[in-house]
């Protein structure tokens, strides 16, 4: 799976300063969680589902085959939740015969009609109503909701939106719509018969064998998996799709997405061949499916989710040309869900305490996948993204990897999971060399296809593989909490001719023990030292024969650590920049040089990272440059120039028209206002926002104009932030659709404030109605995991803030009465 929101920020806005209160989480329970017990093994799923839209129900029919597992027994429990339970029976042949059963809603208690041995297999018939919406609900950061089956608008009430079906089984909320043992450490074949209206298309795991039209204008689908996998990865998808479809190595490679999308589809998804081709490369195990399928659905409850042949995608993956012209933003999710068809899907966590062995490799191969496709910078890049993210949760430092207490198992789907151990996973990669590490995986994979394991049995084919004892490192990162936390000074003695590294390690944790590299350098030249740092107080020597132009610590980047260093000049930075040049090198370059812009050798440099050759950090240096510093805007005026009109990436033009107007020349204005029409959402966007700073009417005018085209993404954005200023009550509508439109993540925590600023400016009580009820339908649909956060930022900062503001405008306005209303309408709200 990969989440909703990488990590959500709750940003000190830019029209309310946030006074959101600091919480800690709670101490972890002392329950144990065990791997689940396994009494009876599933065998074989077979389902008939048919839908009721106009009630949102499923009416099934399972004929589940199980055994036991090793011991006899004559009772099975299964999960089913929230069902109406209409028959279970024993299944032999053509002959059902009833059992005796009870059931409280969550589990189904069925007495067998005999006692089965190991190595005896038999067959439950149950009948039953899957009535999803009528489930208390749940949820976690990862999935913020449970019901396990979604209808989405289902009577059609809403124009705008499609009518779908689909599932989400992780963590274990397949049994809402089909009983099953819901365990990760349960396997089983399957035959899902899927009856759904003619005019739609299904999909599910396995393929798609026999397609039958009824008279009542249904039709039954016939899909059919022949491998084993666990419950939580079954899927049904059923709606208005077109279907693209590629092949590999004589496997249908497929996307189904909404009919408008079906000519950029291979824009979105037509990497995924090559993909698979890669991830066989560097694992040594082909793709193990029938076949490979991506689909979209609207309202997703999470990010994308691996369903075994059948991953399931946000609406956010489908992506028009023009935004696809700011780069595919969906291009690492799906790189993600594929690798978990190795890892996760053909070898499967034992439990959810180890979804380390899902989640982290799932993560990892987002770095995987951009440095074999677009450079080593951009791989560094996006191990670096996940670092800082882990890094910046003090909370999630305090948890264990693989961890066997936890307060509920979606709690497992955090930032230590996916992106904590991804960079454990860069670390190893690291230490044993990219053959010794790829063999071992291989070697994982093949050992435990089709089954479960735990990260025991990810150290033990790595071991076998190098020759190395691995339980210290496993130790460390995957048994223990926290990160190390690591003060360097480097210090030059010219007398004795000696370069000194002293290391620190700070964290209250015992010392890790991190094999790091040590690079020392003369102009070009560069000596390598590989170091074991393992106390907490510790100097290394080096013999130089003069003094070095850098000291570089950590030469490869790969430690997964926060890093305070002294004893470092700003030359000894330039010269990282320039000759060390990894992408975390040039960045911390970069941000040295942040800090120390009365220098004209740091201009310089920055001046030089805007033509950086790699678009992220030209970025990185556009937001670090101080342009109120006069040294600084006149330095960098003809490079931002030239950037604007000519780089090749679009998000980084964007930027430098943005830059562009703090600078108030003719020729500069001209380039911005012919930038409101291109091709690209970010550069339209930043254009008009950049307008906006210069001349406010002539922006205003531009936007209305551009509201009446498609607009989408930084685009969109930009004309609400300028409608929002202008806050005229014809513009609102607009705003509020884009930002009713927004899924649920940081850009819709961020431009709430957008959405609060309009209805403090508006007079129109209705218009102020609406508005408020955009940001309460907001609130009301924020994960619990989130709502300790985001529900006082709601409340507290924004509806209270605008209430606030109405109160003084009241006592200032000849419309009290009506403003009064806004205010009692506002109160009444907050809860």
């Amino acid at each position: 799976m990969k989440k909703l929101l990488g990590l959500l920020f709750i940003a000190a806005p830019a029209l309310f300063q946030a006074q959101t209160a600091t919480t800690t989480t709670d101490s972890l329970t002392s329950i144990y969680r065990a791997v689940p017990e396994k009494i009876n093994d599933l065998v074989h799923t077979k389902l008939e589902a048919r839908f009721d839209y106009e009630k949102a129900y499923m009416y099934g029919k399972v004929w589940i085959t199980l055994e036991p597992h090793f011991y006899s027994t004559d009772s099975l429990v299964l999960d089913a939740k929230g069902m109406e339970i209409e028959a279970v029976a024993i299944a032999k042949r053509t002959v059902t015969t009833p059992l005796k059963y009870q059931y409280n809603g969550k589990q189904l208690h069925i007495k067998l009609d005999k006692l089965y041995k190991k190595g005896e297999q038999y067959k439950v018939y149950i009948k039953y109503v899957s009535k999803p919406d009528e489930l208390a609900k749940g949820g976690s950061e990862a999935i913020r909701d449970d019901k396990g089956l979604y209808f989405i608008n289902p009577r059609g009430e809403d124009k705008n939106k499609p009518t779908q079906i689909w599932t989400q089984g992780e963590t274990e909320s397949t049994s809402v719509w089909c009983p099953t043992i819901d365990k990760p450490n349960q396997k089983c074949t399957q035959e899902f018969f899927l009856v759904a209206p003619s005019k739609y298309v299904t999909l599910s795991n396995g393929k798609l064998l026999q397609q039958q039209k009824n008279a009542d204008g249904t039709r039954t689908d016939y899909w059919k998996m022949d491998l084993p996998h666990s419950p939580y990865l079954f899927f049904i998808g059923v709606g208005d799709y077109a279907i693209v479809k590629d092949v590999y190595k004589g496997k249908e490679v497929s996307y189904y997405v909404e009919k408008e999308y079906a000519g950029v589809a291979r824009k979105i998804f037509g990497n995924t061949p090559e993909m698979i081709a890669f991830f066989e490369k560097i694992t040594g195990v082909s793709y193990p499916w029938p076949k490979y399928s991506q689909i979209t659905g609207r309202d997703y409850v999470s990010g994308a989710m691996e369903n075994t042949t059948a991953t399931m995608h946000q609406e956010s993956a489908q992506q028009d040309s023009r935004q696809l012209l700011d780069g595919n933003s969906w291009e690492s999710t799906i790189a993600h869900e594929l690798f978990h068809h190795w890892f996760g899907d053909y070898v499967t966590a034992k439990s959810w305490s180890n979804l380390t062995v899902n989640e982290s490799f799932a993560n990892f191969s987002q770095v995987l996948w951009n440095e074999y496709k677009y450079g080593k910078d951009a791989g560094d890049a996006e191990n670096y993204k996940d670092m800082q993210q882990y890094l910046s949760s003090p909370e999630d430092a305090r948890k264990i990897l693989v961890r066997y207490h936890y307060k509920d198992k979606d709690d497992m789907f955090d930032l230590v999971s996916y992106q904590k151990g991804g960079r454990i996973l860069n670390m190893l990669k690291n230490y044993l060399g990219e053959d010794a590490f790829y063999q071992g995986l291989h070697l994982y994979l093949t050992t435990n296809k089709f089954n479960n394991a735990e990260a025991h049995q990810l150290r033990l084919a790595l071991e076998e593989v190098s020759g190395r004892d691995l339980n210290w490192f496993f130790n460390q990162w995957y048994f223990s909490s926290g990160h190390p936390k690591l003060n360097i000074h480097y210090a030059y003695n010219d007398s004795s001719k000696t370069v000194s590294v002293n290391v620190k390690q700070t964290q209250s944790e015992p010392a890790f023990i991190l094999p790091v590299a040590i690079d020392v350098y003369n102009g070009k030249n560069k000596i390598r030292h590989d170091v074991w740092v393992d106390k907490k107080d510790q100097t290394f020597t080096f013999a130089v024969a003069a003094e070095p132009d850098l000291v570089n610590f950590d030469g490869d980047k790969i430690l997964l650590c926060e890093k305070k260093e002294t004893g470092k000049s700003l030359a000894n930075y330039i010269h990282q920049y320039y000759t060390a040049g990894l992408y975390v090198d040039r960045r911390e370059a970069i941000s040295a040089c942040a800090l120390l812009q009365d220098s004209t050798a740091a201009v310089d440099l920055l001046k030089t990272a805007l033509k950086d050759r790699y678009h992220e950090l030209r970025i990185f240096a556009l937001h670090s440059a101080d342009l109120k510093k006069e040294n600084v805007k006149q330095t960098l005026e003809s490079t931002i120039f030239s950037v604007a009109k000519g780089d090749q990436e679009p998000t980084v033009r964007a930027e430098a028209l943005m830059a562009l107007s703090t600078y108030d020349k003719p020729i500069y204005r001209e380039l911005i206002q012919k930038s409101v029409n291109d091709s690209s959402y970010s550069v339209a966007g930043a254009a008009i926002l950049s307008l906006n700073q210069i001349d406010k009417a002539t922006a205003y005018t531009e936007a209305k104009r551009l509201s009446a085209t498609k607009t989408k993404d930084k685009m969109a954005e930009a004309i609400s932030n300028v409608f929002a200023e202008n806050s005229k009550v014809e513009d609102l509508d607009y705003v509020l659709d884009w930002y009713n439109a927004l899924p649920f993540g940081q850009a819709k925590v961020e431009n709430a404030n957008t959405v609060a600023y309009y209805a403090i400016q508006l007079n129109n009580t209705e218009a102020v109605k609406k508005a408020t009820d955009a940001l309460v339908s907001f609130r009301d649909q924020i994960p619990s995991a989130y709502q300790k956060d985001i529900y006082p930022f709601v409340n507290n900062v924004l509806l209270k803030t605008i209430a606030t503001q109405k109160s003084a405008m009241k006592n200032v306005s000849s419309n009290a009465t009506e403003i009064q209303e806004q205010i009692d309408y506002i109160n009444s709200k907050i809860k």
